[in-house]
């Protein structure tokens, strides 16, 4: 379930002023999440960081990144045939992979040059900080928007391996019909917006500067100091 039952009347300028604005605008949706032991919000990054920041900080839960890295096809690298994602779960695209016959050498190599990616993302952004543990919590996947949502798909995918108790996909904006495809994968869909025609995320933002890997750290960083417990309390 979502918000927005209904495709929204056309829409005339953003939506939203920026990042932090949207991901203020999104934790009011999700307040029935705060301050609950279980809560956990993992951004997509980089540009669903600093909308998650403001989510996690209005919850008072923690916050970690959830990268996904697209397995591309050898030979039409813009076709995924699976994906990994944070915590060391793949996940495969049978047909793609039985239709062009790809061998598990092929695979496996492709795998290990995104996992090095991954990796090396990871170490970057968290500065030596442990990853969030996450089974058997209430977790609330977020970015700063969906298009097709292909890769929250692989996202829910991947973190469904690490047995978390719920998945809640929250984001600021989207189509319609990709909320709606994506609602029954999740126990709990969270479209703040879905303006029409829609067209690309970037529209309905005010600001939509690229987010800096020093932005993602940066941010990663304030929530973890934020949420530690402060001497003598």
């Amino acid at each position: 379930m979502f918000p927005a039952q209904a495709e929204e009347p056309r829409m005339k300028g953003p939506a939203f002023q920026d990042r932090s604005t949207a991901g203020r605008a999104l934790a009011r949706l999700l307040s029935h999440h705060a301050h609950r032991p279980d809560t956990r919000v993992l951004a997509l990054p980089r540009g669903g960081v600093p909308v998650a920041y403001e989510v996690a900080r209005a919850l008072g839960a923690p916050l970690d990144v959830f990268i996904v890295r697209k397995l591309g096809t050898p030979g039409h690298e813009e076709l995924a045939m699976g994906a990994i994602a944070t915590g060391g779960t793949r996940v495969l695209n049978p047909e793609v992979i039985d239709e062009l016959g790809i061998t598990a050498a092929q695979l496996d190599a492709v795998t290990a040059q995104e996992t090095r990616e991954l990796q090396r993302r990871e170490v970057s952004y968290r500065q030596g900080r442990p990853a969030l543990e996450v089974h058997g919590c209430d977790v609330i996947l977020v970015d700063d928007g969906l298009a097709t949502g292909s890769t929250m798909r692989a996202a829910i995918a991947a973190l469904r391996l690490q047995h978390p108790s719920r998945i809640t996909v929250a984001v600021p904006v989207a189509p319609l019909d990709t909320c709606e495809a994506l609602t029954p994968l999740v126990d709990e869909m969270v479209c703040a917006r879905t303006p029409r025609p829609f067209d690309a995320v970037g529209l309905w933002y005010r600001h939509f500067d690229q987010t800096s890997d020093e932005e993602v750290q940066d941010l990663l960083a304030r929530s973890a100091h934020e949420a530690a417990p402060q001497p003598g309390v």
